[in-house]
């Protein structure tokens, strides 16, 4: 833990960490695709199409890691284009977790049975065209990273490492209770109020806080 902490900072951690459980908590593409598997084709089904998804956040991860960011910092106006397209997208989240009349995530749908490697590269593509995870990594991840401590390839990959065990683990426990918590949601719509006032709470609060952000780009 010594060694972490002298790359990267803990509040840095625990705040990619807030940031990536906010986001897979809010229904996206992923969560669709994993709960909508897992409830039409059962939990290996669900967790085989959660490798995909992890092999993608991988590919985000590398592209950040060998230095797609260091491009904000010779264009600045980019970077804060797109940071600010980081903060209204989580408000955009944010409303969309709060507003009456929201997709039912957990409602069971049939579908046709996929065999494993079409499962896999599904969940891959979910999860490499999803707008979420393109946003985490380009705009918001480096919000996190702090240049003074140096090390920034370090930095940028232990938090991108962060993001992927909360997202991963977090996915997989949706993905193995989907039936689950479809179940436990139609019998108790408040409890799914209160989720989603929750999570609206934390990325509402985490767009603003990014938003008010000064910080310049850093490079790797």
């Amino acid at each position: 833990m010594n060694a972490l902490t002298s790359v990267v900072d803990v509040h840095a951690m625990l705040g990619i960490a807030a940031v990536a459980l906010g986001m897979v908590l809010t229904p996206g593409p992923n969560m669709i695709y994993l709960v909508s598997r897992s409830i039409a084709q059962g939990r290996r089904a669900g967790m085989l199409s959660l490798v995909g998804v992890a092999t993608g956040f991988l590919v985000y991860l590398g592209a950040v890691t060998v230095g797609v960011a260091a491009v904000f910092t010779v264009v600045p106006v980019l970077y804060t284009a797109i940071k600010l397209a980081g903060a209204g997208y989580l408000l955009w989240l944010a409303w969309k977790a709060v507003k009456p009349g929201g997709a039912a995530v957990f409602a069971p749908q049939q579908l046709p049975p996929d065999p494993p490697r079409k499962l896999f590269v599904m969940g891959f593509l979910t999860c490499l065209l999803n707008p979420k995870i393109a946003i985490m990594y380009l705009s918001l991840l480096p919000q996190f990273v702090n240049p003074e401590r140096g090390h920034v390839a370090a930095q940028s990959l232990l938090l991108g490492l962060t993001q992927i065990a909360v997202a991963v683990s977090m996915n997989g426990l949706i993905a193995m209770s989907a039936g689950s918590i479809a179940s436990f949601l139609n019998r108790r719509p408040a409890w799914l109020r209160i989720q989603r006032y929750a999570m609206g709470t934390v990325l509402g609060g985490l767009a603003l806080h990014i938003a008010a952000d000064r910080a310049k780009a850093v490079a790797v």
